[in-house]
């Protein structure tokens, strides 16, 4: 089978993409699209916050893009040896991470993350919620501009402080309508909640949605669609 992920390609170490991988051991050819574009805001309100880690309680990331943009605040101003001596501060809090992608990204700026089997913002509220209470320094959250409420409003709801900046905004990719107009399909299957929700705005028939954002939740999932 054919199959389309419109998603961003794996950056970073070498290898082919987890998701390109593992559709192709389950006899699925996989070709990546990209469907957004990036541009990073507010770094330097980013910066000026990552380095006061006495203000808060703790981090959350929920997107590989939230980390990136911590990491370009501290190389672009060469503050690698403060970051060393920082983020032992920040290790001595809670970090929260959603997903394996973005926990691995995070490990990469030597921070120590909890969560990573979360799955989705829903399932980390939750543990975030049994962890802390009000009292503590509210938890620094830098997010993109399309972040689901889901997680906020669970923390604000239960009385757990929260601040949160943008740190990215997202936009459609300029290739997208190009390079989709090579390819035809009428089964959509979602990385997650957040995808399907946008992809039924959009007039799309969602027929499967992988259960985490993984790309072997992904692949059981079209496998099950399948049978």
């Amino acid at each position: 089978m054919q199959v389309l992920l419109l998603k961003e390609p794996r950056e970073g170490d070498s290898g082919p993409d987890p998701y390109i991988k593992e559709l192709a051991a389950h006899g699925h050819k996989a070709t990546l699209i990209p469907v957004l574009s990036f541009k990073f805001v507010s770094l330097n309100t980013l910066s000026e916050k990552l380095f006061q880690p006495d203000t808060y309680g703790g981090l959350i990331f929920t997107s590989p893009r939230a980390v990136e943009a911590v990491k370009k605040c501290i190389e672009v101003e060469g503050r690698e040896e403060e970051w060393r001596l920082i983020k032992d501060k920040w290790n001595a809090k809670s970090i929260y991470v959603v997903g394996k992608a973005t926990g691995d990204l995070v490990q990469q700026l030597g921070l120590k993350p909890s969560g990573e089997d979360s799955g989705t913002a829903n399932v980390l509220s939750r543990l975030i919620i049994q962890r802390e209470n009000a009292e503590i320094l509210p938890l620094f959250f830098p997010c993109g501009s399309i972040k689901r409420e889901v997680l906020p409003t669970a923390l604000r709801d239960n009385g757990v402080p929260l601040e949160t900046l943008t740190v990215y905004q997202t936009a459609e990719h300029p290739d997208l309508h190009e390079n989709l107009s090579h390819y035809f399909t009428q089964q959509f299957a979602a990385i997650g909640p957040t995808t399907a929700d946008a992809m039924t705005v959009a007039g799309l028939c969602v027929s499967c949605s992988a259960e985490k954002p993984t790309a072997t939740h992904l692949a059981a999932a079209i496998a099950k669609v399948l049978l």
